[in-house]
Formats: C-alpha cells, sequence, structure tokens
C-alpha cells in the first residue's frame, strides 16, 4: 500500500517535470552508442522506437543503425554531437542514413515533432493517472535468465543474409518444426532470408526438460513472493509463468529447462559460432518445450544482431490503451488548452488553442497540478477495496501493489471515478473501459469558456493502442 501511495505522490514530479524543459522537441527514438565488434561499432543503434512518433511513421526500427545525421558520418563525431546533431536548432527534419540486415544503406527523412515548453500530453498524461486503468495502461519489467554471446572477433553481421537449419531429429519431428518455425520467423522479420542449398548462416538448436534429481523443496519465503510474469506476443500481453526467480537456487526447483540455438558461420570460417542464446530455467511446476519457444524466441531474438546484456537479459515493456482527442494542456494551468493536434478528433469538434475547459464529463478542471495529484492519491488509497489481489504485479517504477481492478466490482468503480471528491476530470482518458463508463459511449464532454462565450463541444476520441518492449 505504501508504495502504491508513493507512486501517486510522484504524479506532480512526473508533470512538472516537462515543465522545466525549454523546449520538447523529439524524433521518438531511443538509441545506444554501441561498442559491439559485430554491430554499429561507435554509431548510434536504435533500441526504440516510440508510439505514434515521427519516427514510427518514417519507418525506423530497433536495431537500426544510424550511419550518418545530415551527411555526416556518426563514428566520427562525439555521442553529445550526436544528440544535438538528431534535435538541430531551426530546422524541422533530419535527414538519417540507416544499416540494417534487410539493408545496407538508406536514406530516411525524420521530422521533429516539438511541443510548447508548458505543454503536457495526453500520452503523458496516460501514464501518469495509469491507475484508472491498469489493465490496459501499465510500464513494467522483467528479466529472463539467458546468456547471450557473439563472437569477440570483428565480424560485422551484417554481411550474413541468408540462413537454414541443421536437420531435424526425427524422433523429436513436431517439436523441432515448431523451434525452427519460430526462429525463421524472427529471422526473416529482421531481413535474413532462408536459403537452404548455401546459407550465411546454420541455426542448430538444443533443449532440455526433466525432473530436477536435486529438488529439496520450494523456498517457504519465496511462496509468497509475487508471481513470474513476462510477455507473451502471441497473445500480446503480460502473463504468469511458472518460472522461479532468476536469482532462486537450483534445489528450490521441481524441474529444469534448457533451451537455446545459435547462428553458425558457413560463410567465412565454417563452424565459427557467430552468435548463441541459451536459457536455463527453473520451475515450479511441467511446461512444455514447444509453448516455451513460441514465447521466448522473440525475446531472445531482440539481442540479434546487436548484443546488450551478455547474462539476465532485461526487458522493460510500455502498454498503453488511452482516448486520444489531440489535446495538449498547459502545466502551469490545467484547465488551458495548451495546443490542439491538426487533424485531431478534438480539432476536427472546434476546440482550440487557449480555450479554457471548465468541465470534462462533467468533471471540473478548475484545479492545479498539485490538487488533482493530492485527489489521485486519495482515490488510489480508498479504491484499493476494488481491485482484485490475485492480479498484483510491480510495476517499472517498483510500486509492489498495482492490481487490476475487481470485475465484481465495476459499478463500484464507477461511483468512485463519479465522486466529485475524485477530482477525476483525466478519467476521460478511459472513458472507453466499462469501470469507469458503464454507458459504453465513448464520446466525451467538453464545457469550455473561449473569452466571454462558453459552450458544449462533444468530442469523438480515437482509442490509441501501442504496445513497446525494448531490451532495457
Amino acid at each position: 500500500m505504501k508504495k502504491i501511495i508513493l507512486s501517486a505522490l510522484l504524479l506532480f514530479a512526473f508533470l512538472s517535470g516537462y515543465a522545466q524543459n525549454r523546449a520538447i522537441c523529439r524524433l521518438g527514438i531511443n538509441y545506444d552508442i554501441s561498442q559491439s565488434n559485430n554491430w554499429g561499432t561507435n554509431r548510434p543503434v536504435i533500441t526504440g522506437i516510440i508510439p505514434y512518433t515521427p519516427a514510427e511513421q518514417a519507418g525506423l526500427k530497433q536495431n537500426d543503425i544510424i550511419l550518418a545525421i545530415d551527411g555526416v558520418e556518426t563514428n566520427e563525431i562525439s555521442p553529445k554531437e550526436i544528440e544535438e546533431m538528431l534535435n538541430p536548432a531551426g530546422k524541422k527534419e533530419v535527414i538519417l542514413t540507416i544499416s540494417n540486415l534487410a539493408t545496407p544503406s538508406k536514406q530516411v527523412s525524420v521530422k521533429k515533432e516539438c511541443k510548447k515548453n508548458n505543454a503536457i500530453t495526453e500520452d503523458q498524461l496516460a501514464t501518469a493517472f495509469s491507475m484508472y486503468s491498469p489493465e490496459t495502461t501499465s510500464e513494467r519489467e522483467f528479466t529472463c535468465p539467458f546468456k547471450t554471446t557473439a563472437t569477440s572477433e570483428p565480424v560485422d553481421f551484417g554481411e550474413f543474409k541468408t540462413f537454414a537449419f541443421t536437420a531435424i531429429d526425427e524422433n523429436n519431428s513436431k517439436l523441432e518444426t515448431v523451434i525452427n518455425e519460430s526462429i525463421e520467423k524472427e529471422l526473416t522479420k529482421k531481413g535474413l532470408t532462408v536459403d537452404i542449398n548455401n546459407p550465411d548462416i546454420l541455426v542448430q538448436t538444443y533443449y532440455f526438460f526433466d525432473k530436477n534429481p536435486n529438488f529439496k523443496g520450494a523456498n517457504k519465503i519465496l511462496i509468497d513472493k509475487e508471481p513470474t510474469y513476462r510477455y507473451n506476443f502471441l497473445h500480446s500481453k503480460m502473463e504468469q509463468f511458472p518460472f522461479l526467480n532468476y536469482t532462486a537456487a537450483e534445489a528450490e526447483a521441481e524441474y529444469l529447462l534448457q533451451f537455446g540455438f545459435r547462428l553458425v558461420d558457413q560463410r567465412d570460417v565454417p563452424g565459427r559460432i557467430l552468435w548463441e542464446c541459451e536459457a536455463n530455467e527453473l520451475l515450479e511446476d511441467a511446461y512444455h518445450l514447444d509453448e516455451y519457444a513460441r514465447i521466448h524466441v522473440p525475446l531472445m531474438c531482440m539481442q540479434y544482431p546487436y548484443v546488450k546484456y551478455s547474462r539476465n537479459v532485461q526487458f522493460k515493456i510500455d502498454q498503453k490503451t488511452y482516448n486520444y482527442t489531440g489535446l495538449s494542456f498547459d502545466i502551469d494551468q490545467m484547465s488551458t488548452v495548451a495546443e490542439v493536434d491538426r487533424n485531431s478528433p478534438a480539432y476536427a469538434a472546434g476546440l482550440r488553442t487557449l480555450d479554457v475547459i471548465e468541465k470534462i464529463n462533467n468533471h471540473k478542471m478548475s484545479y492545479t497540478a498539485e490538487e488533482f495529484s493530492a485527489a489521485y492519491k486519495s482515490f488510489i488509497t480508498s479504491s484499493m477495496k476494488y481491485r482484485d489481489p490475485k492480479t498484483r504485479f510491480t510495476d517499472a517504477n517498483g510500486f509492489k501493489r498495482c492490481m487490476y481492478w475487481d470485475t465484481f466490482k465495476y459499478p463500484q468503480i464507477a461511483d468512485a471515478i463519479q465522486n466529485s471528491k475524485s477530482l477525476s476530470a483525466f478519467a476521460y482518458l478511459y472513458y472507453y473501459a466499462p469501470y469507469i463508463n458503464p454507458s459504453g459511449n465513448n464520446a466525451c464532454t467538453f464545457n469550455i469558456k473561449r473569452g466571454k462565450e462558453k459552450m458544449e463541444i462533444i468530442v469523438r476520441p480515437a482509442i490509441r493502442r501501442s504496445v513497446t518492449i525494448e531490451v532495457k
């Protein structure tokens, strides 16, 4: 409970932090300066793409190498200069020269997205008020016990374009077919192609699952700890798995699972292992290897061709579903519209910059960021009784008692949202959800003041859904 309350106390700091920036411009990428011998040495490698940003619209992808910015080679300038060139003053776009496994070099024009220094967007507010709808919006982290290695030789993985698999063991043909199909899907998504006659890479797989002969019983302390959650790409959500924490002792596991695959050089130095990823799991219950491969191969492949962690790979996932109207709010006066995106639902409905919003869905807006924060904290505390303890998880900020709403208590939750003391105006971001708005009508009512004129404007938001997962 204390952690949840602390998360609410951080809300105002979250909001006010944006106002301290002199300007907010972005392309929408996260990147590392690569120290790898095999991928993008001393150049920026994109590690994440922010949804609904110019970078996503331009088609940039994770693991793209930025070879040059506006014609300047990135391995010839400092990290500080790279940062400045990616956000150049007085320019509305940058020209990036990109390399990836599919394309040795191509130029991409990326427009800058800039917001006023006092503007906070609905995307940011959705994160700030995520406890209204943790089912749909949360930032979470998890660690997989992967050991990932790449050759120490200065080999450019971009030179290897094709692959094939070693012969399938006929005694395990069904399992190995599933494994190979999972790996093939991920490698082809990265730009590699299958060539069974003359492959650059040979894919070798190995696996093991059995009872642990050294099992001594479950750790009584661990029994009460939070379950293991990981992201399942097949279902597009975080799910619970029967794995022990990667820090657990082997004797605590009733079952042991090993699964791995390696990419072996067939082009330059036949037999040389270029890259390998191996998982060693401790399990409290039986589990199917084919299911493990389907779920974990996409996670394992996130470190090819760019290896960030050699052991215990940490992932961060940002899931978000919220009502997008196109409004940005003035952090210094939350009722004032700082900006309205062109071609947005709010703009189409008639809302404009500097409009004063008096109410949203009958919730008053005449409060400061501090007052919204205090009320949000109080709402989280008072509404904990409506949450389902079986869904408890820890978010990326370390708050351990995040929980979904109890599906049998949706009416009480909606009543709590409607309570005027909750200051729940920003619950409109989740107005599509039955626990926020039982009516099912997602149209939002904005009562505004423009000069001396008052008016009621109905906005029909677009529901924005996004999931970003990256190696932390």
